[in-house]
């Protein structure tokens, strides 16, 4: 008898390859979207889609019953919002829907995407790790605010008898960033030629397949209230963009830009941005998070989870070959195919 899913954010980016996981496993997968035309790299086949928000808790409520899992990837990923109100509506009570519904209907097991960016940080730049302290002051903007009070939300819904577990993916990269995210964002920019300069910072990347995998595996092995980092490889930001100069043959940035004249440049964008109601060029919130070396270790999931961890240059290669393919890019571009030396 095939296991039935439930799955939030499944047209996103992490959300697409927890479900395509699940169907190569053999999993019947409901998926909740905003709309059912849906491009063509969504288009799997045995999945039922629904359309709906995750603020419909009625809509929620039904979908989820007679599941095996609930997995609940959705999540307004904006660093910049012409109204806040929105990240928190959609990330925390969002949550608190999809995990009132479980309870209520008695799924036996939830699996939470929550981020690294609820989690606290190492201020030498060592790896933190699931039980590195935090607090609500330390969340730099709306969206990290937002997933650490959801993850707050989960754990006293834990408490209540919620079979819950909560994953804290990285810095994921691979194919089907259409939006694209953030980290994304500075793959296109620089296939593009708009990177003509960095910031001193770092992040934790993984493979996006590599997360997807890793969301079952916590379905299968992970613990009751526990939290599982889905990461694998700590980079500088000047290291990643090397890793592409080497994959492509386009230069990599040279020139490290100090960020207090940044930050001062994103106050402006941010200002105007205010006026026109359209995201800045430069967004504050990054800027911010740029101050911080984002590094953390997975050695929890690897150990008691099996987490995959692939080469960075697999995930890279993966990245940019999805870029390219799907017209993202305004110049002709060949990728290298000989093996970067670690």
């Amino acid at each position: 008898m095939k296991l039935k899913a439930f799955v939030t954010g499944a047209t996103g980016f992490i959300g697409s390859h927890v479900v395509e996981v699940l169907i190569k496993e053999g999993w019947d997968v409901v998926a909740l979207c905003r709309c059912r035309r849906l491009p063509p790299f969504l288009n799997f086949e045995g999945v039922k889609w629904v359309e709906g928000n995750i603020l419909d808790f009625s809509l929620i409520r039904r979908l989820v019953e007679n599941c095996d899992a609930v997995f609940h990837v959705a999540a307004d990923y904006r660093l910049w919002c012409p109204d806040p109100k929105e990240i928190y509506s959609s990330n925390v009570e969002g949550t608190r829907n999809v995990m009132q519904a479980v309870l209520e209907v008695g799924v036996p097991k939830v699996v939470y995407t929550s981020s690294v960016g609820a989690l606290g940080l190492n201020k030498d730049r060592s790896p933190a790790d699931e039980t590195t302290p935090v607090t609500l002051s330390d969340m730099v903007g709306h969206y990290k605010r937002s997933k650490y009070l959801a993850e707050r939300l989960v754990e006293e819904f834990i408490e209540k008898g919620l079979p819950a577990v909560i994953v804290n993916p990285s810095t994921p990269i691979g194919p089907r960033d259409h939006k694209p995210t953030p980290t994304g964002r500075i793959i296109v920019d620089f296939l593009n030629g708009k990177m003509p300069a960095y910031v001193d910072t770092g992040l934790n990347f993984i493979h996006v397949v590599d997360v997807a995998i890793g969301h079952l595996l916590a379905y299968r092995r992970g613990n009751i209230g526990e939290k599982y980092i889905l990461g694998a490889h700590n980079v500088t930001l000047q290291d990643f963009l090397n890793l592409l100069s080497e994959l492509t043959g386009l230069p990599a940035p040279r020139v490290k830009l100090p960020l207090t004249p940044i930050e001062i440049c994103a106050f402006a964008a941010e200002f105007f941005s205010r006026l026109t109601r359209r995201p800045p060029f430069i967004p504050l919130e990054g800027v911010k998070m740029s101050r911080y070396c984002m590094f953390f270790s997975a050695e929890k999931a690897v150990r008691e989870l099996g987490l995959p961890q692939q080469p960075l240059e697999t995930a890279v290669r993966d990245a940019v070959e999805w870029y390219i393919e799907h017209g993202y890019c305004r110049r002709p571009i060949s990728i290298r195919q000989r093996r970067i030396p670690k």
